[in-house]
């Protein structure tokens, strides 16, 4: 069983990408896998490639294990190694030790670099990509993972956690165990409870009042406003351009286009067009237009001294109030 665990490990592993949760698991796993060959007290190196030496990490991936068949050089932060460091990794990849296996993690390192292609070239799954989810896919990902941790959350209750926390899985993560610990019942966690156990540590992303405007989510923009540290100036500015995109999406629904169409006349890719279509049919093509002529009085009041923040705010509000019935 040892020798079917020890040919199917791979001399060396890139455990790549922004999503550090997935990137413990999969270092996890590997840890588990290369202890199961033997005793990784006495097989193991854990080093740091901001202050690791090139020639010290070959050393170590060059030292035969002790009582086992396999031995594990870990190196975290490998985007972070100096040149001269990086290079003597990949010249040893030409030609590795066969009972090491060198675990190199990294949040981000190009592909086209040296120590990408090296690693890669070991086999065909030596590279793991530990990439994050989409903003929009992590409220999904807080369910599954609160599940794991005895608990449900309703959809309003994990779209908060993200809201609060922010997109950082191992935060997250930390949150929902915490917020599980202080549940009670069987019930589902809910969004008011998420509220009650957890501190707003996200950065508020000034795109986050584009989108708020664009679904015309009043309430949503003055959360926004109150906690976005950004220029109204520049605020007011990408809110235009979100109008302006509107404005393009209900031209091209009115000629039967769809999303493709609104992001080749944008320029842009499909995911950033995913909701404009649902979001330009919560506006009339006059209350856009009207949206624009009033940015620019907006615009004009900020630069004559009024009140820059209330002159946004009044503007928001003018543009994502519910408009009046007939």
């Amino acid at each position: 069983m040892a020798d079917s665990a020890k040919d199917t490990l791979l001399p060396a592993y890139l455990v790549v990408g922004e999503d550090a949760l997935k990137r413990q698991a999969v270092l996890a796993r590997l840890r588990a896998r290369i202890a199961a060959l033997g005793d990784l007290e006495f097989n193991s190196d854990d080093l740091d490639g901001e202050t690791a030496v090139g020639a010290d990490i070959v050393t170590s991936c060059n030292t035969m294990p002790f009582a086992s068949d396999a031995r594990l050089v870990y190196v975290r932060n490998a985007d972070r190694l100096r040149k001269a460091d990086s290079d003597a990794l990949v010249d040893y990849l030409t030609s590795p030790s066969p009972t090491t296996v060198l675990a190199l993690e990294a949040e981000k390192l190009a592909k086209n670099t040296r120590l990408y292609k090296a690693v890669a070239a070991v086999g065909k799954t030596a590279v793991i990509d530990c990439a994050p989810p989409k903003r929009y896919e992590l409220p999904r990902q807080v369910r599954a993972m609160a599940v794991t941790h005895g608990v449900t959350f309703t959809d309003g209750a994990a779209a908060k956690l993200v809201d609060l926390v922010g997109e950082d899985t191992v935060r997250l993560d930390a949150e929902i165990r915490k917020i599980a610990l202080a549940h009670r019942g069987t019930g589902a966690v809910t969004d008011a409870e998420v509220s009650e156990l957890t501190a707003r540590t996200a950065e508020v992303k000034p795109w986050e009042l584009t989108d708020a405007l664009a679904a015309r989510d009043l309430r949503r923009c003055l959360e926004v406003l109150g906690q976005v540290d950004a220029s109204p100036h520049a605020l007011i500015a990408m809110c235009v351009s979100r109008v302006r995109e509107l404005m393009c999406a209900q031209s091209m629904a009115a000629r039967g286009g769809g999303a493709p169409a609104v992001a080749r006349a944008l320029k842009l890719p499909d995911w950033r067009v995913k909701n404009h279509l649902s979001w330009a049919r919560r506006y009339t093509a006059a209350e856009l237009r009207r949206a624009l002529a009033t940015a620019r009085d907006a615009e004009q009041a900020m630069k004559s001294g009024a009140d820059e923040d209330a002159a946004l705010r009044d503007w928001v509000i003018s543009v994502t109030a519910p408009a009046p019935r007939r």
